[in-house]
Formats: structure tokens, C-alpha cells, sequence
């Protein structure tokens, strides 16, 4: 790809040195817990909402985005329209309901519904959840990097999360909270930007775009059949609604910035700002997909013929950008992947703390459990840095597939678990491990028995002729929440065990 301008190298390294500076600036107030991991309670809604933005937003949602909407219609935005519509079903409870029953894990909640083994388990589902969702986001943010100025990806990728873990150590969810406000910012003006500038060079603006991407399958958000074998709209409909009800009701990073709110009012209006500054977003970057396809349909200028999708928006901002504004684009980019990555691992270091450093060591002084968050922090920066580099030797099929699957397989049924403990009474921990239990095992057995998405080698591990797992694999999600929750349940009527603390459930929200 051709190099970049001076003035674009300049502004890049300026986004990187500001992003550190903000971690040193706010370092001298982490002087306890409360503030390094709540920010003491006292940030303000808009503050909280642009960061659950920034949180959610991505170098998935930057380079994968547009490289769906490139390649194919609109139909992975499904998972995201259905957000708002299950927030404003739950919202109103379950953001009194943490800042009620916890001190800072989401996951106690579920220690003092179920025990101490459905804290565990679900913190660990987290854990693994988001080591994985880091590799990708530095995977990718190195990938595109890398195409630009033309460095070495593993070295993009480790120079960019050094950085990144520097900043999160030294400034605490404060320093997080208040970078991702300028980055948020900095995100939506480099989509805008981007969307002009294409709309400009296509003739006809944006009823061509939409006239040749209706002429070649790029709009739309079907197949609309009741089909759960395929990509379908059901299935992403299905999905989203997991999703959303994974991600705010049982998601410790946004479990979080509840708790870094004011008020439980606050904290509301936080959320709301949050997801509904996120839908639009995430149809603008699938929209610049749509665009991109559109303008190399067009152009006099082809594409390599080698390109991948998710390689066709830096290969834009590379040769059709005026210089400055392909730095200031590139440096949006690289503050997406740094806003999701510096909430990911305050966020991984608070749940250590709470669910296990506290546990094992009661004693510990404050100073002692500050060490060890900023420990876990450098340590997780360090593994995820590790994933990262495997997914660069292991190479890339479907960037934005494997984030959603991975997040349908890992949450293990927590949305299940989440869903059990609010809606029911009669629940108890002996059901719930008979729930989890079923899970895992129709997890394991739906994954040997389908094709593995994102390798090379597509034969099945475990060939069961009639029988093998066939659905869609976003579907696995779906069935692994609804198993742990109806065998849950059933299972919970066959022992006697007191009904659960009414404050504990969504009956208890008006007392």
C-alpha cells in the first residue's frame, strides 16, 4: 500500500502519546481501590455513556464492520438493532439492582443468588471471553496498521499494547472512563469524515450507492426465513437479544460504569446514552462497507486482487485520503481498539481482585489490593498481547464470525444463569449446576459435531453421521442460555431449598 504523509505519522504518534499521557495525568488520585476501579462513585452520566460507546466500539466495529458491508449485506447489524429494544425492557431494574447487592464484581450477584460456584464459573466465563475478544481487537488493529506503514503486524501489535497497559495501570477506570470520551468523539467524526469523502467521489452520492448496492444483494438484513441452519434474520435477531441481555445485565464492563455513576438515575441514563449513541454507529461503519463496495464498483482505480474484506477500508484511507485527515482517521482507529482494550483490562483486574485476591487473602490491606490489581493488569495486557500473536501465525477467516461465536460459546450459559436468578424464586444451586452441567455437555457435543469456523481445516472432530450439530453456530448461544435456564429451573423443583431472597430477583425492585 503507498506510505503515509509526515503530517500523518505525526498526528498518529500524538494520539498515542496523548492516550498515555491521560493514564499519567490521572495516576495521582488511584490512591485506593474505590477510586482506581469505581472512580469513587462521582463521574457524570454523558461521560459514562460516550465510554460504554467507546467500550463497545471497536476495531471490530471499524475495520470488520465495513468489511461485511463490503462483502455482503447488512444482516450482521441485526445483533445490534435489537440492543435498545431489550435495554429499555431491563434497564430501569437491573441498574438499581447491581448498585444495590454488589461492591464491584457483577458476579457476586450470582455468589449471593446461587453460591460461590456460580461466581465462579461466571467470572471465569468473562475472563475467557475477553482474552479472546483482545486478541482479535489487537489482531486486527495490528493487521490494518501494519498495511499502512508498512511495520511488521507483531510489532504493531506489541508497541500498541504496551501502550495501552501503561495507560490502564498508571490510570485506573478514571483514566479509561475519560480517555474513551475523547476517543468515542474522535470515532464518530473519523466514520463521519470517512462517509463524506465517499459519498463525494461516487456520482450520484448516496441514491447511486444505494441504487448499485441494491443491484448486487448489499442491502437488506435478510434471508428473512424461519431457518436456524443458516445466516438468517431470526438467528441474528435471536443472538442480539442474548447479546444485549449478556452485555449489560451480566458484563462486567458495563456492570461497572453503573457503579461509577452518581445516582442510580445517573447510572439509567448512562446506559441509554450509551447504546443508543452505539446503534447508529455501528450502522455507520456497515454503511461505509456498503459505500466502499459501491465506489470500487465504480472507480477508474481497482482493488489488489488479493484483498481480503477487511482490508478494503485501510486500503482506502491509504490512497484516497488528503493528508492529515488519513492520520487523523487511522489515529480514530487506533483510539477504538484502545478505549475497548483499556476497559477490558481494569475491568478483568477488578473482577481478580473482588472474586479471588479478596477471598484468599481477607487480611489484605488496601495498598496490597491495589498492587494486585495493577499486577493483573500487566499481566493480563501481556496475555492477551499472546493471543494476539497466535492469531497472526494462525492466520484469518472471518474476523467478525469468529467474535460472534466466540462470544456465543464462552458465555456458557450466563445469560441463562443471569435470567434464572431474577425471574425465578424457586431456583437454587443444586439446579443451577444441573443446568450448567447440561450446557457444557451440549456444547461439547455441538462443537465436535460442526465444522469449525475461522480454521483451515474444516473436517469434524467428531462425525456423528444424522446426528452432528448442523445449526447455525450463532445459534449455540441461544441454546446453551435457554438450556442452563429451563433445566435449571426443572431441575431446582427436586430439591428443597428456601426460596430466594425476594431483594435478589426482579419481584424485590420496588421494595
Amino acid at each position: 500500500m503507498p506510505k503515509l504523509h509526515l503530517i500523518d505519522y505525526i498526528i498518529i504518534v500524538l494520539t498515542l502519546v496523548i492516550s498515555v499521557g491521560i493514564g499519567v495525568w490521572f495516576s495521582a488520585r488511584q490512591t485506593d481501590t474505590k477510586q482506581y476501579f469505581k472512580a469513587g462513585g462521582n463521574l457524570p452520566s454523558w461521560a459514562i455513556g460516550l465510554s460504554i460507546l467507546a467500550t463497545l466500539i471497536s476495531s471490530v466495529t471499524f475495520l470488520a464492520y465495513p468489511g461485511e458491508g463490503f462483502s455482503s449485506n447488512w444482516i450482521l447489524l441485526v445483533q445490534g438493532l435489537m440492543v435498545p429494544i431489550v435495554l429499555v425492557l431491563i434497564i430501569g431494574f437491573v441498574v438499581p439492582l447491581y448498585r444495590k447487592v454488589i461492591n464491584l464484581s457483577a458476579y457476586e450477584y450470582f455468589e449471593k443468588r446461587f453460591g460461590l460456584f456460580a461466581r465462579i464459573y461466571s467470572s471465569l466465563a468473562f475472563a475467557l471471553v475477553h482474552f479472546a475478544k483482545m486478541g482479535t481487537v489487537l489482531y486486527l488493529l495490528g493487521l490494518a496498521i501494519s498495511s499502512l506503514i508498512g511495520i511488521d503486524t507483531i510489532a504493531v501489535i506489541w508497541g500498541l499494547g504496551i501502550c495501552v497497559i501503561i495507560l490502564t495501570l498508571l490510570g485506573g477506570i478514571e483514566a479509561v472512563i475519560w480517555l474513551d470520551v475523547v476517543q468515542g468523539i474522535l470515532l464518530i467524526v473519523g466514520g463521519i469524515i470517512t462517509l463524506i469523502i465517499l459519498i463525494s467521489s461516487i456520482d450520484g452520492g448516496i441514491s447511486e450507492i444505494m441504487r448499485v448496492a441494491s443491484e448486487n444483494g448489499r442491502t437488506g438484513f435478510g434471508p428473512y426465513d424461519l431457518d436456524f441452519y443458516h445466516l438468517t434474520f431470526i438467528v441474528m435477531a435471536l443472538n442480539g437479544v442474548f447479546y444485549a441481555l449478556q452485555k449489560y445485565g451480566t458484563d462486567q464492563t458495563i456492570v461497572q460504569r453503573y457503579l461509577t455513576a452518581k445516582s442510580d438515575k445517573e447510572a439509567i441514563r448512562a446506559s441509554l446514552i450509551g447504546v443508543l449513541l452505539s446503534v447508529p454507529v455501528w450502522a455507520l461503519f456497515m454503511f461505509i462497507g456498503t459505500a466502499l463496495f459501491v465506489y470500487y464498483q465504480t472507480a477508474s482505480a481497482g482493488l489488489p486482487a488479493d484483498i481480503k474484506p477487511d482490508e478494503v477500508f485501510p486500503y482506502f484511507i491509504s490512497t484516497s485520503f488528503p493528508v492529515g485527515l488519513a492520520g487523523f482517521v487511522i489515529s480514530a482507529l487506533i483510539a477504538a481498539a484502545i478505549s475497548s482494550l483499556d476497559s477490558d483490562l481494569n475491568c478483568l483486574s477488578a473482577v481478580y481482585v473482588e472474586d479471588y485476591y479478596k477471598r484468599f487473602k481477607p487480611k489484605s490491606t488496601e495498598r496490597d489490593q491495589m498492587r494486585a490489581g495493577r499486577i493483573t493488569v500487566a499481566v493480563s495486557g501481556i496475555l492477551a498481547l499472546l493471543v494476539a500473536t497466535t492469531y497472526v501465525t494462525a492466520g484469518n477467516k472471518g474476523v467478525l464470525g469468529i467474535v460472534f461465536t466466540l462470544y456465543a460459546i464462552f458465555s456458557g450459559g450466563i445469560v441463562g444463569m443471569f435470567l434464572l436468578g431474577l425471574f425465578t424464586t424457586k431456583a437454587n444451586k443444586q439446579g443451577l449446576l444441573i443446568g450448567i452441567i447440561a450446557c457444557v455437555l451440549f456444547t461439547a457435543y455441538a462443537l465436535l459435531t460442526s465444522t469449525p469456523i475461522g480454521i483451515e481445516d474444516k473436517r469434524l472432530l467428531l462425525d456423528l453421521g444424522s446426528w452432528n450439530f448442523e445449526q447455525h453456530k450463532y445459534m449455540l448461544g441461544v441454546y446453551s442460555h435457554l438450556l442452563v435456564f429451563g433445566v435449571g429451573y426443572l431441575a431446582s423443583l427436586f430439591f428443597k431449598e428456601p426460596e430466594a431472597d425476594i431483594a435478589l430477583t426482579y419481584y424485590g425492585r420496588n421494595r
